[in-house]
């Protein structure tokens, strides 16, 4: 157990240091891309781009699978399984990749040029954004095995090594759209396909180098592609239903308001993205080991294992979600220098919608290792598919594009608080009592941490205009009641008295 959580601290540090850089470079050069490229233009590349990766409702579904098995080969210590496993994924995602680029380069191009609302002037811009998307989208798919051997095999600190190559290009890709005089959305998509494309080149170089596995050969091995199939077909329903909630959302957005709306819908997300980061990374680390403790037979410390690291996922992401809620007009406008219109409010909702999605993503881990995704596959998109008609006629009635974001709160509040418990304890012996202390725990920290800085921010907005004093108090005040009141609230006597020794260790040291 010691050594489990050594490894989940380890990669949990790393892909940390990871999001730290990225995350620093990514709120500066996406400040100067907006300014560059301008809110139409943004709109324009986040639409585009989501009509191809609407398309890729297949590979997530194949991923799952993918990261699923080989992660399980891992555990098992069988090289040949592993070896035949990754081989057959290769081949499988390479297949599809074929199908889909034809699929896209005619339907999805229909679409383009027939539904979607881009200024004359822009099109054909966006049809370069297109091709260049669907490239794209063929290196991702045939990536994912690689990825899914890097992250079962724990090596995450790739990924924080990788980093710093990521955001030297990022920075020259900003630099080089200040220098030439040339089509700015054309020049961004270009460089910013290069630069992908190299750091995918790279990752499957360091993989092919490190694990024996990762060397394909012409091998198809129908005993291990029956399982991922089957497997897969479960979570083909599931994630048509994600991609049309996400991309799919952004082009209905475009179909019924202007790129303007999709890019303040799209800038809200990355906001949240920056945010959803710390707890993913921390997901990140700690699946593998729930996935191996549950292979193992060791379902109590899987069990555990998952309900405290979703627990202390909320907790994290609570402590990010506070303050960007209470600032988030003067977080965007210190970030980009204007705010487009519905951002301010788009970034606030999801925000919420995002703390009930911690206990969708993270208790599907449990589903996740099990492998009995059946009853996942079949009512989590039902009530995910139902958001996106809904969402629909409530647009062609006339409502603001705000309603998607209330819509999508109340989805994940089913999700993560009442279908994910209700499966855990049909197929892996959880019971009600095993979910009390987590969802408990989290309301009381929730509630109490919010009180003081809502209090505050309202009152030094009236004693006050100095808008860096308000942002900067009310950051320190939010992080510190949350801190506090997950210390005090959120963990058990135990958990605290393990942390106060580890402190004492390390100055003792």
């Amino acid at each position: 157990m010691a050594s489990d959580n050594k490894t989940i601290a380890k990669n949990t540090m790393a892909l940390y240091f990871r999001m730290g850089i990225t995350m620093l470079v990514g709120l500066f050069t996406s400040r100067v891309i907006l300014q560059v490229l301008g809110v139409t233009d943004m709109g324009i590349n986040a639409t585009v781009g989501g009509v191809v990766a609407f398309a890729g409702f297949l590979n997530a579904a194949l991923s799952n699978g993918t990261s699923r098995f080989l992660t399980v080969a891992l555990g098992k210590g069988d090289k040949e399984e592993l070896k035949s496993t990754f081989s057959t994924c290769f081949w499988v995602h390479f297949g599809l990749a074929l199908i889909l680029v034809l699929l896209v380069e005619t339907v999805g191009l229909w679409f383009l040029y027939n539904k979607l609302i881009i200024p004359a002037d822009r099109m054909d811009a966006a049809v370069w954004v297109f091709h260049l998307s669907v490239i794209s989208m063929v290196a991702t798919m045939t990536q994912v095995p690689y990825g899914a051997c890097l992250i079962a095999h724990e090596r995450m600190d790739m990924y924080a090594y990788t980093s710093l190559i990521d955001v030297f290009l990022k920075l020259m890709i900003v630099y080089a759209l200040t220098l030439f005089d040339v089509d700015k959305l054309k020049l961004y998509s270009t460089l910013f396909f290069c630069t992908s494309m190299g750091m995918l080149l790279f990752y499957r170089w360091f993989c092919a180098t490190r694990f024996e596995e990762c060397r394909v050969d012409f091998k198809f091995d129908k005993r291990v592609f029956k399982p991922i199939l089957v497997f897969s077909g479960w979570q083909l329903f599931a994630n048509i239903s994600i991609s049309l909630n996400s991309n799919g959302i952004l082009m209905l957005l475009n179909m019924f308001f202007s790129p303007a709306v999709v890019a303040a819908r799209a800038i809200s997300l990355q906001v949240n993205s920056y945010a959803t980061q710390f707890m993913t990374n921390f997901r990140t680390a700690a699946n593998p080991q729930i996935i191996k403790k549950y292979a193992a037979g060791d379902y109590e410390g899987s069990k555990h294992l998952l309900l405290e690291s979703t627990k202390y996922c909320y907790y994290m992401m609570l402590m990010l979600s506070l303050p960007i809620y209470l600032l988030s007009y003067q977080l965007l406008y210190l970030w980009l220098g204007q705010v487009p219109e519905y951002c301010d409010i788009f970034l606030k909702l999801v925000v919420i919608q995002s703390l009930f999605q911690i206990f969708d993503t993270g208790l599907y881990t449990a589903i996740y290792a099990d492998g009995n995704i059946k009853w996942n596959a079949l009512t989590s998109p039902t009530i995910g598919f139902i958001a996106f008609p809904v969402v629909y006629v409530l647009f062609k009635f006339g409502a603001s594009p705000i309603a998607l974001s209330w819509v999508f709160i109340v989805v994940f509040v089913i999700l993560g608080c009442i279908q994910k418990p209700l499966i855990l304890i049909k197929i892996c012996g959880y019971t009600f009592r095993d979910f009390i202390p987590m969802y408990w725990s989290c309301l009381k920290v929730t509630i109490i941490s919010t009180v003081i800085p809502v209090m505050y921010d309202c009152w030094i907005r009236i004693q006050t205009d100095n808008q860096y004093l308000i942002f900067f108090s009310v950051v320190v005040i939010s992080v510190l009641s949350v801190c506090a009141s997950s210390w005090c609230f959120g963990i058990d006597a135990s958990m605290r008295e393990k942390v106060i020794q580890f402190v004492k260790n390390k100055i003792q040291k």
